[in-house]
């Protein structure tokens, strides 16, 4: 895998709700407007953010409670509707047009509610291994409550392969490992309080409405959830395309970054 550095990142604050949560976007690179919206344990900056920030602007908000900024603004968001709005708040009070939205697991979800609640506000739209949606058949695994110990193998094709080992080795400051391990604890926290027990919101009720190109990736070793899960999207969104990463399990842009960026690439240009 090739290593691009990122450019300087900055930071924004959007005030939002009403003035109770002020939203930190990170944001980098030059061009057009990119949203990327997180996964569950959190914002990180990776080579797949730096990749999308040679041709793009890219805004990634942290997720309310996980930023520094504000660390309590989980407490006043209730629900998932609620999420929706306070997210299309903050994107449009960035003025920056009709961008792509693009999102991971967690941050999937999000997007495609999104997508579907505000059909005319993004330009294109990109989910990586979305949650959201259910089958009996192949029940999504609990990440929320798995041991430490058990997330390597859950998120990664290869847990002992060089992407998962940098992801999960803690920092050799004993404090900074502390700060670590309690911030993903609070993020999962955090995000879990709208997708528990299940993560299954009636998303597939709502999919139909999305109306922007759509791009669904998927890492062919996803053991959180099963491949199988790219068609379950794909049939309720019109039009959309998708693309299966071998080699890679729930996090393809980290695991394979240069095949992920090149399909996300690919689909951006077209019509440009």
């Amino acid at each position: 895998m090739s290593t691009i550095a990122l450019p300087e990142v900055t930071e924004r604050v959007v005030e939002v709700w009403n003035g109770k949560i002020r939203l930190r976007f990170k944001v980098t690179g030059s061009g057009p407007g990119l949203v990327y919206l997180h996964p569950a344990a959190g914002l990180a900056w990776d080579g797949f953010l730096a990749r999308l920030a040679q041709d793009y602007t890219v805004y990634a908000p942290e997720f309310p409670g996980t930023s520094p900024v504000d660390p309590y603004a989980i407490h006043h968001v209730d629900d998932l509707w609620q999420l929706v709005l306070l997210y299309e708040e903050a994107i449009r009070r960035l003025d920056i047009g009709t961008p792509v939205l693009v999102g991971q697991s967690f941050g999937g979800m999000l997007a495609a509610e999104l997508a579907a609640a505000y059909p005319d506000q993004f330009d294109k739209l990109v989910l990586l291994d979305p949650i959201g949606l259910w089958r009996e058949d192949k029940p999504v695994a609990n990440w929320i409550t798995a041991a430490p110990t058990e997330l390597p193998a859950m998120l990664f094709a290869d847990p002992e392969g060089q992407a998962a080992q940098a992801m999960f080795t803690p920092p050799t400051d004993p404090e900074e490992a502390i700060a670590a391990g309690a911030g993903m604890v609070w993020a999962l926290g955090c995000t879990g309080k709208f997708v528990w027990p299940i993560p299954d919101k009636g998303l597939k009720n709502r999919l139909h409405r999305i109306t922007a190109p759509t791009l669904i990736i998927w890492g062919e070793q996803d053991k959180l959830i099963d491949v199988s899960y790219a068609d379950e999207f794909a049939c309720r969104i019109a039009g959309s395309t998708v693309a299966t990463v071998p080699g890679a399990g729930h996090i393809p842009q980290v695991e394979q970054t240069d095949l992920t960026h090149k399909h996300v690439d690919g689909f951006l240009r077209e019509g440009r």
